[in-house]
C-alpha cells in the first residue's frame, strides 16, 4: 500500500509530499511526476517516483496498486481539456482497485467556468464507484500575494471583485487537509467545503499592504471588461484572462466565502491568516 500523489511537483503537491514526510515513512510515499529530475528531492528523501503524464494514459498502466490512497490534484493546463487528464487518472484508480481516491476541487457554491472541470471531474469520481473524498478547495492566500510586482509598480490592487470577499487560506493550509484525508481514518465517501477561518475583501487586504509597506496602496474596483484588457496588456491568454474575470464576478456575488470552518477542523489548527502570507510575499517581492 502506498499513498500517492499525482501532480507532485507543483506547489500545492510539493507542500503535500513534505508534510506526508512528517507523518509517514518516506517509503509508504509515492510521488507522480511528469520530469524526473525535477523530483529529485523527493527521491533524496527516499519517497518513490513514478514518471507519468496525465496526456499519456498508457504511463498511469499499473503505476496504481490495490489499497493505495490517491490524490489526485487538479491539472493546470486549461486548454488541454483537464476532465479528459483527470479522467486517465480515475481510470487508472479504478482498474487497480484503490482504497481511496480524493480529488482538489472547488467550492461547491462556484459558478464560474473555472468550475466546471471540476464539477465534471467530480461526477466521474463519483461514477467510478470508487471510495473518494472531493477536497474543495477554496481561494489560495498566495494567489495575491505571490505575484505583488503589478501592485507595489502601481500602489494599487485592480481587481473586478467589487466589495467580496474571500475565505482563501495557505496552500499548506489545504496541503494539510489533503494530508489529513490520506494518511487518517473514515474519510471515504465524503465532501469538504475548504476554505480559510476569516473572510476579508480588497479594501482590507489593501490596508493590510499599505500597513507593512508603509505605502499608501488604493484599492480600485473596475469592470470586468476592464480588467480583461488590464490582463491582456499583461499578455495573458484571451482564454486564462476571460477564467480570471469570471472569478473575479463570482468574488463580487460571495461565492469564495466558504463557512463551517472545515479546513480548521479537519488540520486541528486555525488557517494561515492572510497578513501572513503578505508579510512573506512581501520578503519575496523585496529579495527578487
Amino acid at each position: 500500500m502506498s499513498i500517492v500523489v499525482t501532480g507532485a511537483t507543483g506547489h500545492l503537491g510539493r507542500h503535500v509530499i513534505a508534510q506526508l514526510l512528517e507523518r509517514v515513512p518516506a517509503g509508504e510515499i509515492t510521488a507522480v511526476v511528469r520530469d524526473k529530475a525535477k523530483g529529485a528531492e523527493f527521491a533524496e528523501r527516499g519517497v518513490r517516483l513514478a514518471v507519468a503524464d496525465y496526456n499519456a494514459p498508457k504511463t498511469f498502466d499499473g503505476l496504481f496498486s490495490a489499497g493505495d490512497k490517491v490524490l489526485l490534484i487538479s491539472g493546470n493546463e486549461f486548454d488541454k481539456g483537464r476532465v479528459a487528464q483527470h479522467q486517465v487518472v480515475i481510470d487508472a484508480a479504478k482498474a487497480a482497485g484503490v482504497a481511496l481516491l480524493a480529488y482538489t476541487s472547488a467550492p461547491g457554491t462556484l459558478t464560474a467556468t473555472l468550475a466546471d472541470d471540476h464539477r465534471a471531474t467530480e461526477e466521474a469520481v463519483l461514477a467510478s464507484g470508487l471510495p473518494y473524498s472531493l477536497l474543495r478547495n477554496g481561494w489560495y492566500h498566495e494567489n495575491y500575494t505571490e505575484n505583488l510586482a503589478p501592485v507595489l509598480a502601481h500602489d494599487a490592487v485592480v481587481t473586478a471583485g467589487g466589495e467580496g470577499r474571500v475565505s482563501s487560506a495557505a496552500r499548506a493550509d489545504y496541503a494539510a487537509a489533503a494530508v489529513a484525508v490520506l494518511t487518517g481514518e473514515g474519510h471515504e465517501n465524503t465532501t469538504y467545503e475548504l476554505g480559510g477561518d476569516v473572510a476579508w475583501g480588497f479594501a482590507e487586504y489593501a490596508a493590510e499592504l499599505s500597513a507593512r509597506t508603509g505605502r499608501t496602496i488604493s484599492y480600485q474596483s473596475v469592470s470586468g471588461e476592464t480588467l480583461k484588457g488590464i490582463l491582456a496588456g499583461a499578455g495573458l491568454p484571451d482564454a486564462l484572462a476571460e477564467m480570471l474575470v469570471g472569478v473575479d464576478a463570482s468574488i463580487a456575488r460571495d461565492e469564495l466565502v466558504v463557512p463551517g470552518g472545515e479546513l480548521s477542523k479537519l488540520i486541528g489548527r486555525p488557517t494561515t491568516p492572510l497578513a501572513v502570507a503578505v508579510e512573506e510575499g512581501l520578503k519575496a517581492a523585496q529579495a527578487g
